[in-house]
């Protein structure tokens, strides 16, 4: 049995699926992965054994500008994607038993799928853009709804719209050539009835959250054992737990003044930084011996020797630090990132910091409350919670579906 896994997006868009591959993996099935040929994720999928197959263009080529993507660059980026998924996945489907896609909408994932009778499925890692009663849709390039308009049944309506607008012709221009008819709903297509969700019950919980009939699997871990570097061990043991700074694949998105604002901050309550880079690109202020800057890391290693996590609030990081028992401070920029940060506050496992455009003293009144003995108290109960398994549960359900 092989399965197809594919995806388009940040790390924590790439990583989550080579954990999944690895389970399926321990139960006999072999699979591919298509994703972006960024440098970073060909490395990451080749320390879990698994080779990647390069669809569209590097994420960094698209994200890593001086400002981020506009409405402009989405209709360019668009049709590329929709036709490299053509292209890439059904040749990478050949002997394949069913087709998983999660990432950037992953529009043209279930045309191939459909084309070769095949299985499909649509992993997410939060709820944001699946439609719901409760919420509004987040944003989204193309037309927007009205600022009067409250009714949440009509705005997802609308956001259906834009996604027509956005991939239908691409969609349906590659369908034709390969004998299928038209589809007039993409977005609902891509989502089907019944999407995964590979999130923790407790970080994301579902229950009536959507309209749609979601299979909460759980948090989808690559398990990671690479040491430390000797350098960051050793600093690691110098002095007490520091605090770890990282905006991970954010680039144009990092805030301005990020890496000072956050050393200015940990050093106002009389702790080291361990930095990250990270696309960002952060670097240290200055020379100071209690800042230790890094690149890529073993962050399940890492985080639970740090009094306290400053990031983004992606759902990788969010996760992985919530595991590992470390106080947070989230501080959100776009799209799912206002959800973690506060579902973080309001587990009491940290702060959801109230501004995008940080500050020293923003950030240390944010610290304040991540550094509380309170706090690091019930983020370490919460990380007992945090369910592992979340891998395995959806390779046993995709080999029920495809077997």
């Amino acid at each position: 049995m092989r399965v197809l896994l594919t995806t388009w997006g940040s790390r924590g868009d790439v990583e989550p699926l080579a954990g999944l591959a690895v389970a399926l993996r321990e139960l006999g099935v072999g699979t591919r992965v298509c994703a972006p040929p960024d440098e970073d994720f060909v490395a990451l999928l080749e320390r879990a054994g698994v080779p990647l197959v390069p669809l569209g263009p590097t994420v960094r080529s698209v994200v890593a500008g001086p400002k981020p993507p506009g409405a402009e660059e989405a209709f360019e980026l668009a049709p590329r994607l929709v036709a490299a998924r053509f292209e890439t996945l059904t040749a990478a489907a050949e002997g394949c038993d069913a087709l998983l896609a999660t990432g950037l909408l992953p529009a043209g994932a279930p045309d191939v799928a459909e084309k070769l009778g095949l299985p499909y499925v649509l992993a997410c890692f939060h709820l944001l853009g699946l439609p719901s009663r409760h919420f509004p849709p987040g944003r989204r390039p193309g037309t927007p709804s009205s600022p009067d308009e409250t009714d949440n049944r009509v705005l997802w309506r609308q956001d259906a719209e834009r996604v027509q607008a956005l991939y239908g012709p691409a969609v349906n221009s590659h369908r034709a050539a390969i004998g299928l008819p038209p589809v007039g709903n993409v977005r609902d297509q891509v989502f089907t009835d019944r999407p995964w969700l590979a999130a923790d019950p407790l970080l994301c919980p579902s229950a009536g959250k959507t309209d749609l009939d979601v299979v909460q699997t759980g948090a989808w871990f690559l398990p990671d054992e690479r040491p430390l570097p000797e350098g960051l061990e050793a600093f690691l043991d110098a002095g007490e737990p520091p605090v770890y700074v990282g905006f991970g694949s954010m680039a144009a998105y990092a805030p301005e003044g990020i890496a000072r604002a956050a050393i200015e901050a940990a050093r106002a309550h009389g702790r080291r930084i361990v930095l990250a880079r990270g696309w960002a690109g952060l670097t240290p202020v200055d020379d100071g011996t209690d800042c230790f800057a890094v690149g890529e890391v073993n962050q399940q290693a890492l985080f639970p020797r740090t009094a306290a996590v400053i990031h983004h609030g992606g759902a990788g990081t969010t996760t992985t630090a919530a595991r590992a028992g470390a106080p947070q401070v989230v501080v959100p920029r776009v799209a799912d990132q206002p959800h973690w940060a506060a579902r973080v506050a309001e587990l009491g496992i940290g702060a959801a910091h109230p501004d995008p455009a940080p500050t020293a003293e923003s950030l240390s009144a944010a610290l304040e409350t991540a550094l509380a003995p309170e706090t690091a108290a019930r983020a370490r109960a919460v990380g007992r919670e945090i369910r592992p398994d979340g891998a395995m549960v959806a390779a046993k359900l995709l080999v029920e579906l495809a077997g």
